[in-house]
């Protein structure tokens, strides 16, 4: 079998493959190298980061020593009849506001905001139809036929 000159000089589809092999191990070969280089700065900023880590939790541990010594009792609001909370002018808002504030993602009704702050919930519900309505922190959600009733919540940005 005799091979024209000129094919000879042209790559054939073998080389071609070759020549594809060839990135694609360089590629390879770049992949495996950047991994290597991320381990190494990850095992250094692990072996950077432990100690601080270490430090933090004695201290931590040393807050909680101390905290655990300090005698303070929180002052709560004194019990009124049948065992309900009885807030003191603007306590009740205070409460309300940190109890939306600490469940940041829930909506409340007035009768589970007077539970959780054992408290009646026409208390609650007065407080809101006389302050909560004005006040720029809470969302007052319209929920049921008419929209007469409300669920509150926490403002996003307030």
């Amino acid at each position: 079998m005799s091979i024209p000159q000129n094919d000879i000089s042209r790559p054939d589809k073998y080389d071609l493959l070759l020549q594809k092999m060839d990135r694609f191990q360089e590629l390879v070969d770049q992949k495996n190298q950047l991994q290597e280089k991320i381990a190494s700065i990850q095992q250094e900023y692990q072996e950077r980061v432990r100690p601080l880590e270490e430090e933090l939790e004695t201290v931590i541990r040393k807050l909680d020593q101390n905290l655990a010594k300090l005698d303070t009792v929180p002052e709560e609001p004194p019990q009124a009849k049948k065992g309900y909370t009885r807030y003191g002018r603007g306590q009740l808002g205070v409460a309300i506001k940190e109890l939306l504030r600490s469940n940041p993602d829930k909506r409340f009704k007035p009768k589970e905001i007077a539970d959780a702050l054992n408290t009646k919930g026409t208390s609650v519900s007065l407080w809101f139809n006389k302050y909560g309505i004005r006040d720029e922190e809470i969302d007052r959600i319209p929920v049921g036929r008419g929209g007469k009733r409300f669920l509150y919540a926490i403002r996003e940005n307030g």
